[in-house]
């Protein structure tokens, strides 16, 4: 593996910000929470435009407000197309560049519908009605019809009876829910006996038809988006991605293809391969069908191949061969030549070429900091426009134009300019350190802005989740390095073993055992930071969520180094775990029953009795991926075992705190934790 190819000590990558102006104030949560965060953009097929959806905060009304702004790509000002006081999202531009559909609910909208506006100006119209809502759209090639997805019940005929049942549970007093086939809930929500859809329907409405609802098969009730299908260029066929599994315990998603009629039966393309496929996306000449394919059932992380079928005569190739690294969201150049992706490469997003006569042998066009959102023009010339997000720690996501050929970005949205200019941020760098069994561990340091390399700081360790996502260069709103280094930390986020973007051996090295390496390269970390001349190793504490959580937990049972811990949406029972949106998934190795030693070794609670360290225990009890016992064990726990411990539980939160006001309470309740245990500011 090349992991140390883009970062090595001898050779730290270190992004300097530029000088401030005087008077700068440091990156505060208060600060944080006024910038502007963009979200989905899209390119005009001629590429002289570009839409991009923009969320500022209310903080004192606890909201955001979404909007669409639009970009000439020749780098002139830009300007906001919708100001409406509901959410605008998902901005697609129709084949002539005339329209924009997008995502929003306005007026008296019960549901999410579909809205176009004219991209010259003007007020937007409502294309569906959908009692049920309308979401993810993407445009038919000929532009006279958009597609769409709703949530359905399959019993019921007539939108009518959909509009009813409806109305009818809403009012209803009888609350109870039911099911019979797992999975029941995701992430945050659980789910209902509906069944997601795709439908069209005429640019200047009319009935919408149904694409897939006759086919027996639907799109994943628990998350979907306009990248979970796509509508080749005659539009006559759509490929979609469904999970064919019946039992509810043994997911696997397949690609099918299906006539845009809905008159005939779906096609199972991928139907060899037990493990996920994904990411359809036919070639603008119609001759190809790719897609992304994982081989190890039952590993989320997998390394995502790019396939790519012949619509001729069936065959498969695999675009990728033995390059190690995953796929992501796939975007055709305009020639039908090459296949663009953005992909985690080595603490970075970066933006890859694939091109179709060179099979393993993909081109980086980005290298330093992070790229995606990627949207390439359509127009048929040679050197095609394109957009995209790019952001690092230093730099909000910023819409900019990016050349295919170089990775030349020029700068288009400047939404957070007027703040970023008149804040202070310090530097950040990219080291590599020796981890479990010696081997190279990536961690990025994000320094005080005042910092004095002659002075010794407190360090905030920061465990990322997953435990399958590395930490990137890139915004962390929830967790911002920055603003826990303004208080007057070196902050550090380490991807140990088991982190993405290093390779399939390196994600897979920690399982089953999700706990002995992470642990050895947190310790490692810990030694290799307490040995550096600025770092006083007296002052040193850590925390994380989720997986992060779990590693918080599993470091209050071991030896570690750290004053204090903070475990926030922390897994704490394996046990208990199964209570998790996916816990009646069947387990890659073994279940608990089957070999319940071995599962008790990976489960930090049996640990409990080696308790001593002061723990913030953060929890919210819509979480569903780590539900709330976890965080009430935990806790309870500390305090049987007299352990000084703080619980902070929020109502209305899930995994993840993102209201604004409960967002600032957390930051607050953190610095106010860490600071009693390792005081701030140089020494």
């Amino acid at each position: 593996m090349n992991r140390i190819t883009h970062c090595i000590l001898s050779c730290l990558a270190v992004v300097m910000l530029t000088p401030f102006a005087v008077g700068a104030e440091k990156l505060s949560a208060e600060r944080m929470w006024s910038m502007v965060r963009l979200g989905d953009a899209d390119i005009s097929p001629d590429g002289k435009l570009a839409v991009v959806s923009a969320t500022r905060f209310n903080v004192e009304e606890n909201r955001g407000y979404t909007d669409l702004w639009l970009y000439p790509t020749d780098g002139t000002t830009g300007r906001q197309l919708t100001t409406d006081a509901a959410a605008d999202s998902s901005p697609s531009f129709s084949p002539d560049g005339k329209w924009i559909a997008f995502v929003s609910k306005r007026g008296d909208d019960k549901e999410s519908q579909i809205y176009l506006i004219p991209t010259d100006g003007g007020e937007a119209r409502r294309l569906t009605a959908i009692p049920t809502g309308a979401n993810a759209p993407k445009w038919f090639p000929d532009g006279r019809k958009i597609a769409f997805v709703s949530a359905i019940w399959t019993d019921l005929a007539e939108w009518k009876a959909q509009a009813k049942r409806m109305k009818d549970r809403a009012d209803s007093k009888m609350s109870a829910k039911e099911w019979d086939r797992a999975p029941i809930s995701y992430w945050d929500r659980f789910l209902d006996d509906r069944q997601p859809h795709l439908f069209s329907i005429p640019v200047d409405g009319g009935e919408p038809t149904a694409i897939t609802r006759q086919s027996g098969h639907h799109l994943s009730k628990a998350d979907y988006s306009a990248s979970s299908y796509d509508i080749s260029p005659d539009g006559t066929e759509v490929a979609f991605v469904t999970n064919v599994d019946q039992t509810g315990v043994d997911p696997n998603y397949d690609v099918l293809t299906i006539a845009a009629c809905g008159c005939k039966p779906a096609v199972n393309i991928t139907e060899g391969n037990s493990a996920d496929d994904g990411s359809p996306s036919y070639s603008p000449d119609g001759r190809w069908l790719a897609y992304a394919a994982q081989s190890l059932k039952g590993f989320y992380a997998d390394r995502s191949k790019l396939m790519l079928r012949s619509r001729d005569d069936s065959t498969v190739q695999d675009l990728s061969g033995a390059w190690d690294r995953s796929v992501g969201t796939l975007v055709w150049h305009p020639n039908s030549k090459s296949i663009f992706s953005a992909i985690d490469d080595a603490a970075t997003n970066r933006i890859y070429r694939f091109d179709l006569s060179k099979p393993g042998n993909p081109t980086a066009i980005t290298r330093e900091t992070s790229f995606g959102g990627l949207a390439i023009a359509a127009a048929q010339t040679k050197k095609p426009a394109a957009v995209a997000i790019r952001q690092s720690f230093s730099e909000p996501p910023t819409l900019i134009t990016l050349d295919l050929h170089s990775g030349a970005a020029r700068t288009l949205s400047r939404l957070n300019d007027a703040v970023m200019a008149q804040t202070a941020l310090g530097k950040v760098e990219s080291v590599t350190y020796a981890g479990s069994n010696q081997q190279p561990i990536q961690m990025w340091v994000v320094y005080p802005p005042d910092f004095d390399p002659t002075k010794k700081y407190p360090v905030f360790m920061l465990l990322h989740g997953g435990p399958h996502n590395a930490i990137q260069d890139a915004v962390q709103w929830r967790w911002n390095a920055h603003v826990f280094a303004s208080w007057g930390y070196i902050v550090t986020w380490h991807n140990f073993h088991g982190s993405s973007g290093f390779g399939q051996n390196f994600a897979d090295s920690i399982n089953p055992d999700r706990i002995s390496k992470p642990y050895e390269d947190t310790i490692k970390a810990a030694d290799w930071l307490a040995s550096q001349p600025f770092v006083d190793a007296d002052r040193m504490v850590a925390g994380g969520g989720s997986y992060g959580g779990f590693l918080a937990s599993t470091l209050l049972g071991r030896a570690h180094p750290f004053k204090a811990l903070i475990a926030h949406a922390a897994v704490y029972n394996s046990f208990t775990q199964i209570g998790a949106d996916y816990g009646a998934e069947r387990d890659r190795f073994f279940e608990f029953w089957e070999k319940p030693e071995d599962f008790l070794r990976y489960s930090p609670h049996v640990s409990a009795g080696n308790f001593v360290t002061p723990t913030l225990v953060i929890h919210g009890q819509l979480d569903m991926r780590v539900p709330v016992n976890h965080g009430i064990e935990l806790f309870n726990t500390l305090q049987k075992r007299g352990i000084t411990s703080k619980f902070i539980y929020y109502p209305d939160e899930n995994h993840w705190v993102l209201k604004p006001q409960n967002s600032l309470h957390w930051y607050q309740s953190v610095r106010n934790w860490i600071e009693s245990y390792a005081s701030p500011g140089a020494r």
